[in-house]
C-alpha cells in the first residue's frame, strides 16, 4: 500500500482537529525530510482494536507510524505531562495514554486496556526505551500481559532508517531514507485461551512467550515488499 492512498478520510468528523492536523504535518515531513516509504500498512485493520508493536529507535516512532496509517492511533505518554498546563491538553489531543515512567502501572494497564476495549488502536515499544545502536533491544515482558489481557490482534511493526536519521544522541533528525514496515497480524487466541486456567508460574512464561514471539516477529520484518510467486510447475 502507498503511503499516498489511503482509504480513510483524515477529514472525517470523529477525528480531533489537532489529531488531524498532526497526522496531515507528520506525512508532509515524512515524505520531504525523511523521503519515506510504508510497506504492509493493509495488514491493519481500519476499525476496531488493534496493538502495534514496533522497535523503538527514535524520539518520532509514534507519530511516524501512526501518520503511515488510514486510522486513528493511541500513544503512551507520561502520566506527569498531563498535569502540565497546556501540553496535557494538547497530547489528550493525539490520543495520548498516560503511563508512569516504567509503563507497567496497574493504572497505566487499565488505561490501554480501555483504549482497546473501546475499539482504538494504540502503538506499544516491547523494548521499553529507544535503543542505543539501532539494533533490537532485549524486551520488557509487560507488553506480553497486555495482549494476553486484550483481545485484539497484533501486528509487528519495523522502522528502518530512522536511527540513522534522528538518533537519541542528536537533538535534530538528519534527512534520510526512512520506511516503515507492518506485518501480519499475529494470531495469540491459544495462548489466550491457556492463561485463563494455567498456573501462575505458566502464566509468567505466557506473557514472556508473547514477548519473544512479538520481538522474534519485528525481528524478521525487513525494508523491502514481500513477493509472493507461484511455485515453478
Amino acid at each position: 500500500m502507498s503511503a499516498a492512498k489511503l482509504d480513510w478520510d483524515p477529514a472525517s468528523p470523529h477525528i480531533r482537529p489537532i489529531y488531524r492536523l498532526a497526522w496531515t504535518a507528520m506525512r508532509i515531513i515524512s515524505r520531504t525530510w525523511f523521503n519515506w516509504r510504508v510497506i504492509g500498512a493493509e495488514q491493519v485493520p481500519v476499525t476496531g482494536p488493534v496493538i502495534l508493536a514496533s522497535n523503538h529507535v527514535s524520539f518520532a516512532d509514534p507519530p511516524m507510524i501512526g501518520s503511515a496509517l488510514p486510522r486513528a492511533i493511541s500513544y503512551l505518554a507520561r502520566d506527569t505531562l498531563f498535569d502540565q498546563p497546556g501540553l496535557g491538553w494538547f497530547i489528550r489531543q493525539l490520543n495520548a495514554v498516560p503511563v508512569d515512567r516504567d509503563g507497567g502501572g496497574a493504572a497505566g494497564l487499565k488505561a490501554i486496556l480501555d483504549r482497546l476495549h473501546a475499539g482504538g488502536g494504540i502503538i506499544l515499544f516491547p523494548e521499553g526505551t529507544r535503543s542505543r545502536d539501532g539494533r533490537l533491544q532485549p524486551a520488557r515482558s509487560g507488553v506480553g500481559l497486555t495482549v494476553i489481557k486484550s483481545e485484539a490482534p497484533v501486528v509487528p511493526v519495523r522502522l528502518f532508517g530512522m536511527f540513522e536519521a534522528w538518533p537519541r544522541s542528536r537533538p535534530l533528525p538528519l534527512p534520510g531514507r526512512v520506511t516503515v514496515k507492518f506485518g501480519r497480524p499475529l494470531d495469540f487466541a491459544a495462548l489466550r485461551a491457556e492463561a485463563k486456567v494455567c498456573s501462575k508460574p505458566r502464566l509468567k512464561g505466557i506473557y514472556q512467550q508473547v514477548t519473544d514471539e512479538l520481538m522474534a516477529e519485528i525481528g524478521r520484518l525487513e525494508p523491502a515488499e514481500e513477493v509472493r510467486r507461484f511455485p515453478p510447475r
